[in-house]
């Protein structure tokens, strides 16, 4: 076995290699290629289907549709134009038309002087001076590997996107540092690896000889893990030479690795192995980390292959990308108060069935008893808000799930006499809401009374108008016009009839703001939208300035982890604004409701609150200080990702400022020290804001505790401070097995969260920073005491 893997260490110098003789080459659709010797191989620009991108890749040469095996830019694909090129210096660089530099080789630090493409399909940068390798794809796999190739501890592949898309996908496979081969899905927020969904179990703790060094993929198509021993565990078998067939393993989209060949005279790929065998039964212990997207199931279809499929009542939100999730065709009950829209009304809920369908992660209560039927599962979901599906089983068991519902899958039982059945609750059309008046029966109406009487309707076409501008008249001057003002935007403009119809005359109260209450609505002018209408209630000079600063920068946000203005009304005295309606609440309802949301969400939330701050205070053309951040202020959507909301408080900040003089902003407990000491106010109130939520969000409680266990327990930055400093994060999380298990992610969290509350603004971090902190690819130093003048304010 040793001499057979010392062929392989020796194997790339053996093969004939073919020089690239032009390495600068401009991406268009007859660029020059660098072929292989066999001409199996190339290298080059590849063509995007019929768009003017493309990406730096190598193919199969010889197989009609140009099957990839490596790219470099799959983020970033290559404008037609792009060029690559080796510079006077030796450096290797893609640039897109105006010089940008798109890609560059990583950890190449010796100069380049030749390229090479080689018949393993290994593409090789040299130094022919120094006699050195470079740089090689083969030490740098994209989503493949090739017979020859192997992966050292620590190497790592990712799938794409997408068929469509080349970027960096959901999944993951690595070479751990124990040696190891292991998938995992990634969070989307974080970049975090989840719990693995497979494991070549080649690690060994007690005896190191016998655990993993690296992944080999031979010649016959064989894939094992090399031990330190010598001996080896094999990942698949292999078959035949590759004289006679084809080889690649690929990390597939749908996070399967399989292992496919092709012999010669073969029109298409076939598998040969998938690992693992069936990826719907995989279930790692994290919320949202299943193969499809929240909502979603996963169901092995006619051909073998994983697909994401959507319970009744649901609809893919991406149906081009099926694992991005499903999202409900109705509105989810709030569940914010007793009583609460539809779902109050039991005749509006029914319940579609799905067999042998789960969702092991979304369960929140346990019923059972030999009295527990089907049909009293489906009441007791019935009767609880939060339920939205209830999964019954054969053995009198029914499990309530809550929304967003996790890692789904389909799992057929040979047994026909143990099944589970999935109750779906949904909504039944309505069809007798509560509608507004025919316009046909107004203009009616309006007729006959006009036709009563020609003087009557003169005097009202006179009279009327000139009552109005003699009581307006005096208001109205000091109201300025401000939709002259207003730079263009994506938002739209709508009458107050517009708003009032939709808001059924301003009756649904969702809250109520500094400056206004917000009403929910539904645009019959937008496919029955629904929609949160703010109506500012007061004009004058102060409620002015709000209408223009919410619609001229919010207007033109757009960020994922912030609530969209979609629209506004400028009608005489009326300031409405119009946001895209957020159907699960806020964070606060989340953090201090009944139950306590899972570890791993909270972190998700936490990231999206960053990512949202640091595009208003970092990426906007002209910074944003929101001033009053807290978790009430925070929405969730349908999926529960963050939304920053209510601007009411918001002040620019200019870049060639470093001070906004103001009057103090902001909510108790949230405010940074910095408002009352007339220091300047920066973007840093808002992190401070921030730390203190973040503190709420890993301990689920709030920043001031009225009536704590203990006393020390009343003020949260306090406690959490003695609690990091006593080595006792622990008493933070208590009852969280998840958090408890997760303790180095929590102290980071925690020491973000006290880097962020520190007194002296200069030693908070920026959100940016945060952002980088959180991720762990900045090492987190040891926070000083954040109240080193005082503990309250």
């Amino acid at each position: 076995m040793a001499a057979r893997f010392l062929l392989l260490l020796v194997l790339p110098s053996l093969v004939f290699s073919q020089y690239c003789t032009d390495l600068d080459i401009t991406a268009s659709n007859n660029s020059p290629r660098c072929v292989s010797p066999s001409g199996e191989f190339a290298f080059g620009f590849y063509r995007l289907g019929s768009q003017n991108l493309f990406l730096l890749a190598i193919w199969f040469e010889k197989i009609p549709e140009k099957t990839l095996v490596w790219y470099a830019n799959g983020d970033n694909p290559a404008p037609k134009g792009s060029k690559l090129e080796l510079t006077s210096d030796g450096q290797f660089i893609l640039s897109d038309p105006q010089g940008k530099e798109i890609w560059r080789p990583q950890n190449s630090v010796t100069a380049v002087t030749h390229a090479a493409m080689l018949d393993t399909g290994n593409f090789v940068l040299e130094n022919r001076n120094q006699n050195l390798t470079v740089w090689e794809s083969f030490q740098n796999p994209a989503n493949t590997i090739l017979p020859t190739q192997t992966l050292e501890i620590g190497g790592t592949m990712y799938s794409q996107q997408s068929n469509s898309s080349y970027s960096k996908g959901r999944f993951q496979l690595q070479m751990e540092a124990g040696g190891n081969l292991v998938l995992n899905t990634l969070d989307p927020e974080s970049g975090k690896a989840y719990d693995v969904y497979y494991s070549s179990n080649t690690n060994d703790a007690a005896n190191s000889s016998n655990s993993g060094l690296r992944l080999i993929f031979d010649e016959s198509g064989g894939i094992y893990v090399l031990l330190r021993n010598g001996s080896t565990v094999n990942i698949t078998s292999g078959s035949s030479s590759t004289g006679d067939y084809y080889y690649r393993a690929t990390l597939d989209q749908d996070g399967v690795f399989r292992l496919y060949n092709r012999d010669n005279r073969s029109t298409s790929w076939s598998v040969v192995k998938n690992i693992p065998d069936n990826i719907c039964t995989v279930t790692p212990s994290n919320l949202g980390s299943g193969i499809c997207g929240f909502n979603s199931y996963c169901s092995i279809d006619g051909r073998g292959l994983p697909d994401c499929l959507c319970p009744d009542g649901y609809s893919h939100l991406d149906p081009l990308d099926r694992k991005q999730g499903c999202k409900p065709n109705f509105e989810l009950p709030s569940c914010q108060i007793a009583v609460d829209g539809w779902e109050a009304n039991k005749d509006a809920v029914n319940f579609s069935e799905l067999k042998d369908v789960n969702w092991p992660l979304s369960d929140y209560q346990l019923q059972e008893g030999p009295e527990f039927n089907k049909e009293k599962c489906k009441q007791s979901c019935k009767d609880d808000c939060l339920c939205v599906v209830a999964i019954y089983n054969t053995n009198n068991q029914c499990w309530k799930k809550k929304f967003p519902l996790s890692n789904g899958r389909h799992e057929p039982t040979q047994n026909v006499f143990e099944y589970t059945t999935a109750l779906i609750k949904v909504r039944i059309k309505n069809d007798t809401i509560e509608r507004c008046p025919d316009k046909s029966t107004l203009i009616l109406v309006g007729s006959v009374l006009l036709g009563s009487s020609v003087f009557f309707n003169l005097f009202l076409l006179l009279a009327i108008p000139a009552a109005a501008l003699f009581f307006y008249n005096k208001k109205l001057m000091n109201i300025q016009s401000v939709s002259s003002k207003f730079p263009t935007t994506s938002v739209r403009t709508y009458s107050y009839k517009e708003l009032e119809e939709a808001t059924g005359g301003f009756k649904e109260k969702l809250g109520r703001g500094a400056f206004g209450t917000v009403y929910k609505g539904v645009l019959a002018s937008d496919a029955g939208r629904f929609v949160a209408v703010k109506k500012l209630d007061k004009v004058v000079q102060e409620g002015e300035k709000e209408f223009k600063t919410e619609v001229t920068v919010i207007g033109q946000t757009h960020h994922k982890n912030l609530v969209s203005l979609l629209g506004y009304c400028d009608q005489g005295v009326h300031r409405l604004l119009v946001y895209e309606h957020m159907n699960n609440g806020s964070l606060a309802d989340l953090l201090f409701g009944i139950s306590t949301p899972e570890w791993s969400q909270r972190l998700q939330i936490a990231f999206g609150i960053a990512k949202g701050l640091m595009y208003l205070h970092e990426e906007c053309s002209t910074p944003i200080i929101h001033c009053d951040i807290k978790p009430e202020n925070i929405l969730l959507d349908e999926y529960l990702t963050p939304r920053i909301s209510d601007f009411g408080l918001a002040k620019l900040l200019m870049r060639d400022h470093t001070r906004t003089l103001t009057t103090i902003r902001g909510t108790k407990g949230y405010v940074a020290p910095e408002w009352f000491r007339s220091k300047p106010i920066t973007a840093k109130v808002d992190v401070y804001s921030y730390g203190v939520m973040l503190l709420e969000i890993i301990s689920c409680r709030k920043s001031v505790h009225s009536q704590p266990e203990n006393e020390e327990e009343a003020i949260l930055a306090d406690w959490a401070y003695d609690c990091y400093r006593g080595h006792r994060l622990d008493k933070l999380v208590k009852n969280d097995d998840e958090a408890e298990k997760d303790m180095g992610m929590l102290e980071r969290v925690v020491m973000v969260a006290i880097w962020c509350i520190q007194e002296d603004p200069s030693l908070r971090p920026s959100m940016g920073m945060v952002i980088l902190m959180l991720q762990g690819v900045v090492e987190v130093p040891v926070p000083p005491c954040p109240f080193p003048f005082s503990s309250t304010f």
